[in-house]
């Protein structure tokens, strides 16, 4: 069988042999990735490194890949929303497995570990604001996966079929998905002190989440997405990445999953935003147990 071969139009190679946006070069891209939104973030985590050995800088891209307890590590930002987890895994996924130098895709599949560290939305009352939630199962409203053939064998259909069913969904606003996390990278990750349950991946943080200013939305129903329940878990939280980090993670044969601070809880109606110093627990436990 002949190898794949991707033209310069569809994997876009920069001058010095880097991916076009994320500016990396195969060998700086270790095996475990953690993924965050700020690129300020990314020298957070990185602070805890005990060397350093690379650091990029590209639009909201910043990557620094070094060493923490022996394990080499690199810490990737994706800026806000599913279009941008869009560009980062499917970089990330050249850099591991097509070859930079003929454009054929590699022999041997090279799998990547990636957890993406973010903030939340609460949406129960189990959730209070500085609780972390690692994400089982994705909602995303998005849409990001319904490009990609295959998406039906990664997605879970049933769970599908049930929130459209109890949202009496409006197919004005598209089909959304759910895909599904790790299941031996959630037990790895989350532990015992982490909440598990879904989450919804919203297409903006404002009308999609519900939010409403000056512009009148469409109603959300963010009352029957906090009684959803399925498999005996509920809906936790509100967040713009989980379903496309792990549904295009696992259309590509790598092991991905979301865990999340929650700095706003919804149903309290409260919110914290000196969240910045208080992340840095949840980022303490990911490193340890990635």
């Amino acid at each position: 069988m002949s190898k794949r071969t991707f033209p310069e139009s569809e994997m876009i190679i920069n001058a010095d042999g880097s991916c076009f946006h994320l500016h990396l070069k195969p060998e700086q891209l270790a095996d475990r990735v953690i993924l965050v939104g700020d690129p300020a973030r990314v020298n957070t985590v990185a602070d805890h490194f005990d060397t350093k050995e690379c650091e990029v800088s590209s639009r909201e891209f910043h990557t620094i890949t070094g060493m923490y307890k022996g394990k080499r590590i690199t810490c990737q930002s994706h800026g806000i929303g599913c279009d941008n987890i869009d560009i980062v895994v499917n970089e990330l996924d050249t850099l591991a497995n097509i070859d930079y130098n003929t454009r054929e895709e590699k022999d041997e599949h090279r799998t990547l570990t990636m957890v993406r560290i973010g903030t939340c939305g609460g949406l129960q009352p189990f959730t209070p604001t500085g609780c972390f939630v690692a994400s089982v199962k994705s909602i995303g409203y998005d849409g990001l996966l319904n490009y990609y053939a295959g998406r039906n064998v990664v997605c879970d259909l049933d769970m599908e079929k049930a929130f459209l069913e109890h949202m009496d969904w409006n197919p004005i606003l598209g089909s959304p998905y759910v895909s599904i996390a790790d299941e031996e990278l959630i037990n790895q990750i989350a532990g015992d002190d982490m909440i598990r349950g879904y989450t919804i991946s919203c297409g903006g943080f404002y009308g999609p989440q519900g939010r409403e200013l000056r512009a009148d939305i469409v109603d959300p129903k963010v009352d029957r997405i906090e009684s959803f329940e399925y498999d005996g878990m509920k809906i936790c939280n509100f967040e713009m990445e989980s379903s496309a980090v792990a549904g295009l993670a696992a259309l590509l044969g790598h092991r991905a999953m979301t865990c999340c601070m929650v700095i706003a809880n919804r149903y309290a109606h409260k919110m914290n935003t000196e969240y910045k110093n208080s992340i840095d627990t949840l980022i303490t436990k990911v490193l340890d147990r990635i």
